[in-house]
């Protein structure tokens, strides 16, 4: 608990940690706007016309969109926060001292993915605070009530929760992997932003070229698309059940995790 403890005074000293945040409450914000737009549209009757039928145009699956607004751009931000984690000690040259004050590397490790776990569940908890408060507000005024009583939205709640919880390690193991600090934020920022739609991109392309649906279900492999397939509930003709993306985001978070203890272990600090 002491290192736990250490790693996250570390982090609070900078500004990075409120950046981030501000960051995360912004992309909230918009998302719930947007989120809140598309629900009115589909629950009003009008699905057909933004392709949204069934189960999927129901109150407890806009409630769980809703009340799971920024998930996206605030997953990327609890990343880059465990990538910082790693990365400072390299940018402020404080490895060394870390490493001799604590010489059993696997447990300054252990202590990095502790605290970035608990930043991801803070992130998760003011964000969904958020949404949870404009959410309610919204369906109550809209005429559909909370929603809070459906498993469908206490899934996606606990889910999205997971998420966070994965990403920060996801960030930590990728800290280990690069461990300077522009290359790493630059390398994740993009393949999270850019590389997400590029994969999708190409299992569309795919999927037209062998004329198989089935094909896209495929893109769970991709860590940001099984995050979204893991909140939104029932398999369809394009994406597969939640629990294949929970599977998927485990076994990112388990590779990562002892990635990262391995490369330090082996590491020469200078």
């Amino acid at each position: 608990m002491n290192l736990v403890r250490s790693e996250l005074l570390k982090i609070r000293t900078t500004s990075t940690w409120w950046l981030l945040g501000l960051g995360a409450f912004l992309a909230t914000a918009l998302a719930f706007a947007f989120n809140a737009w598309y629900a009115h549209t589909v629950l009003s009757g009008h699905g057909e016309e933004v392709g949204v039928t069934g189960e999927q145009a129901s109150a407890p699956s806009m409630a769980a969109n809703l009340y799971t607004s920024g998930q996206f751009l605030g997953l990327m931000f609890v990343m880059l926060i465990g990538i910082l984690m790693v990365t400072n000690e390299f940018f402020h040259q404080t490895a060394t001292t870390t490493f001799l004050t604590t010489p059993r590397r696997t447990s300054v490790i252990l202590g990095k993915l502790g605290a970035a776990s608990l930043l991801g569940f803070g992130f998760w908890l003011a964000t969904t605070v958020l949404d949870l408060l404009a959410g309610a507000a919204f369906l109550s005024l809209d005429g559909h009530g909370v929603q809070l009583g459906e498993w469908e939205v206490q899934r996606a709640l606990l889910f999205n929760l997971l998420a966070y919880a994965i990403w920060t390690i996801l960030g930590v193991g990728i800290g280990t992997l690069i461990p300077n600090q522009l290359g790493a934020v630059i390398t994740a920022a993009v393949l999270y932003l850019i590389g997400t739609q590029v994969v999708q991109l190409l299992f569309f392309l795919l999927s037209n070229a062998l004329h198989n649906e089935g094909v896209l279900k495929w893109m769970v492999v991709w860590p940001a698309t099984a995050s979204q397939v893991m909140i939104g509930g029932e398999a369809n003709q394009f994406l597969p059940a939640w629990w294949v993306g929970a599977l998927v985001l485990a076994g990112y978070a388990l590779v990562s995790g002892v990635a990262g203890v391995l490369i330090t272990r082996r590491r020469d600090i200078a």
